[in-house]
């Protein structure tokens, strides 16, 4: 049945219901229809990139940084002037899969249209019936972009589509089970786990969107932050973490010796968490399927304890290590474990052992919280230290953290933590 005739007999049906006619009973696969729509925005994490700080939910305006200006993501209620309410469901596709809004402008692909042209024909109508009948319109303007002209101009990301998107929902991998062609469907597609986690180019595309390619999930870095790798590699990605330590820290936010923080904080939070059992599952087995790519295959060095001993001594003689002890120990101790499913262990924690530690001085000067999960619902901070510690400061602590307990990473540079403090609001940068 084709998609124009499939929801005009939807729509048929919803009129009735409403009336409360005779066909009432139809509206049931409807409504199951609309409610997997809601479902599938979760996967997609809509909510996060279009609904501002304290605004309505989908009402856009939140800002988003990119090499050359911030955008501002737009609203998709169904508001008639505002939002799509005027969008048929081929305008929604084209928007959704190809970039191209209803009036021809083309979307900056911050929209992760690439990694949705995977999303399947009947997925993409029941998102569509959601946001149509399931949302509420929000009268918000979509607010225009900073990027000066003539950068602005928005004809050449035609040329942008032409050479980096590809037309193609998802095809199941023969070869592979259904469990795993579920996972790769959902991390390739609605989730767009690529969009932070795979590195970007000179174009600032993706430079893979899928496993074929060994630079796939390998760890990306946006807005100061290192998303990290996703592959099987034992010393920065997940290669020893089991699918269990996986769908749990999807669901909860933490494993017992790691937790999340930066924007996987929203992710976890607005979308992971409300996924069903079998889908984290699948995402889980996909993910563990995923070879490192290069030397990935390195283990990280054993366990040392030697760094504790010193510490207990008093010998803090090492660069850090006394601001350790003033700003970290309490948390994380002076062995570098942590607690059990309170605080993350610093020791052998692939996100510290990353060549990028963007992430890492980003926290330290930032702050973060872990997600607020029906698992796990404490939502305990770490405090933001930009303001008492100088980028020497940074750079010395973080160089100990990345060299102690057996950990084997470069050293930070208080150059790398300037260039962070500066995407910090002014009257937090202090030092």
């Amino acid at each position: 049945m084709k998609a124009g005739n499939t929801l005009t007999r939807i729509a048929a049906l919803l009129l009735t219901a409403c009336a409360g006619g005779a066909l009432a009973a139809e509206a049931t696969p409807l409504q199951q229809r609309i409610a997997h729509g809601e479902y599938l925005s979760r996967v997609g994490d809509c909510t996060a990139c279009h609904t501002g700080p304290g605004g309505q939910p989908y009402a856009g305006g939140l800002k988003m940084e990119t090499p050359v200006g911030a955008i501002y993501s737009t609203n998709i209620t169904p508001d008639r002037k505002n939002g799509i309410g005027n969008y048929s469901f081929a305008d929604f596709s084209d928007a959704v899969r190809k970039g191209v809004a209803k009036d021809g402008r083309r979307l900056y692909p911050a929209m992760p249209y690439p990694s949705f042209v995977k999303v399947s024909d009947d997925d993409l109508q029941d998102l569509y019936l959601y946001f149509m009948h399931g949302v509420k319109p929000a009268a918000q303007e979509n607010r225009e972009s900073d990027i000066p002209w003539p950068l602005s101009m928005r004809w050449p990301l035609f040329m942008w589509d032409l050479v980096f998107r590809h037309d193609g929902t998802y095809q199941p991998d023969a070869q592979q089970s259904a469990e795993w062609n579920r996972g790769a469907y959902l991390v390739q597609g609605l989730g767009h786990c690529g969009t932070c986690h795979t590195p970007r180019g000179i174009g600032f595309q993706e430079q893979a969107l899928d496993q074929q390619d060994k630079e796939y999930l390998t760890g990306g870095t946006l807005e100061g932050w290192h998303a990290a790798d996703l592959t099987g590699n034992p010393l920065t990605g997940l290669g020893n973490w089991s699918e269990r330590d996986i769908t749990r820290f999807l669901k909860t936010g933490h494993t017992e010796h790691s937790a999340a923080f930066g924007s996987m904080t929203d992710v976890i939070q607005d979308s992971t968490q409300h996924l069903n059992d079998a889908d984290l599952r699948a995402i889980a087995v996909y993910l563990k399927s995923l070879k490192p790519a290069g030397d990935g295959a390195k283990q990280p060095a054993a366990y040392d304890a030697g760094t504790q001993a010193a510490l207990i001594k008093g010998d803090v003689s090492r660069p850090g290590a006394q601001l350790y002890l003033d700003n970290c120990a309490a948390c994380h101790r002076t062995d570098g474990k942590g607690y059990v499913n309170t605080f993350p262990a610093l020791a052998q924690n692939p996100v510290l052992l990353s060549d990028d530690p963007s992430s890492l001085i980003s926290i330290v000067l930032k702050g973060g919280k872990m997600p607020v999960t029906a698992g796990a619902p404490t939502g305990l901070t770490m405090p933001d230290f930009a303001w008492r510690l100088s980028d020497d400061d940074v750079a010395q602590l973080l160089s100990f953290v990345r060299s102690s307990w057996g950990n084997q990473a470069s050293a930070v540079k208080p150059a790398q933590v300037s260039d962070i403090r500066e995407t910090i609001a002014p009257e937090k940068r202090d030092k």
